[in-house]
C-alpha cells in the first residue's frame, strides 16, 4: 500500500474558494513579524533617547557648528514625538493592521532622515539606526498582502 500526501486524500476545493492559509515562505512573513519588533523597540528607545536629550543630560555632548543645528532640547521633543509614532506603528505591524506597512515605510524612512541628521549627537548609534530602518523598510516593502482582501483586477483575472 502506496502513501499519498494529505493533498490527494483532502478532496476537491469547491470552485470560487481560495484555500485558507496563503503559500508564502517563512521567511518573509517573518522579516515582516522581525521588522514590526524591530519598530517597536526602535520607538522605545527613541523616546529614552528623547528625555535624556530633553533633560539635557551629559549623554550627549556638545556639537560646535553644523549645518543643522538644533538645540538639544528640540532634538530631545523630536525623538520623543518620532519614537512614539514609531512605537505605535510597530505595534500596529505586529497586530496585522492594514494601515501599518505604508505608515510604517514612510516612518521608517522619516526615521532614517532624522538619525543621519543626528549623527554629531551619536555617530555610531545613529549609524546603526540607519542600518535598522533600512532592513524596516526593506521587509515591508517585498512582504506580501496577507490580509487575503486584495484583488487585482485587469486582463485574465476574474473579479468575484
Amino acid at each position: 500500500m502506496s502513501h499519498a500526501s494529505d493533498a490527494a486524500h483532502a478532496g476537491p476545493t469547491p470552485a470560487g474558494q481560495q484555500p485558507a492559509v496563503p503559500a508564502v515562505p517563512g521567511w518573509v512573513t517573518g522579516g515582516l513579524v522581525f521588522a514590526g519588533a524591530l519598530m517597536l523597540v526602535n520607538g522605545l528607545l527613541a523616546i529614552l533617547q528623547g528625555i535624556s536629550a530633553i533633560a539635557e543630560d551629559d549623554v550627549y555632548g556638545r556639537v560646535g557648528d553644523y549645518v543643522f543645528e538644533m538645540s538639544l532640547t528640540g532634538w530631545g521633543w523630536t525623538l520623543l514625538v518620532l519614537g512614539v509614532v514609531v512605537a505605535a506603528v510597530g505595534f500596529g505591524i505586529l497586530k496585522g493592521a492594514w494601515w501599518a506597512r505604508i505608515t510604517g515605510i514612510f516612518v521608517a524612512a522619516m526615521s532614517m532622515v532624522l538619525h543621519f541628521l543626528f549623527l554629531p549627537y551619536a555617530p555610531v548609534w545613529s549609524v546603526i539606526m540607519v542600518g535598522v530602518d533600512f532592513f524596516v523598510i526593506l521587509a515591508l516593502a517585498t512582504a506580501p498582502d496577507m490580509s487575503g482582501t486584495h484583488r487585482t483586477s485587469g486582463p485574465g483575472s476574474a473579479v468575484t
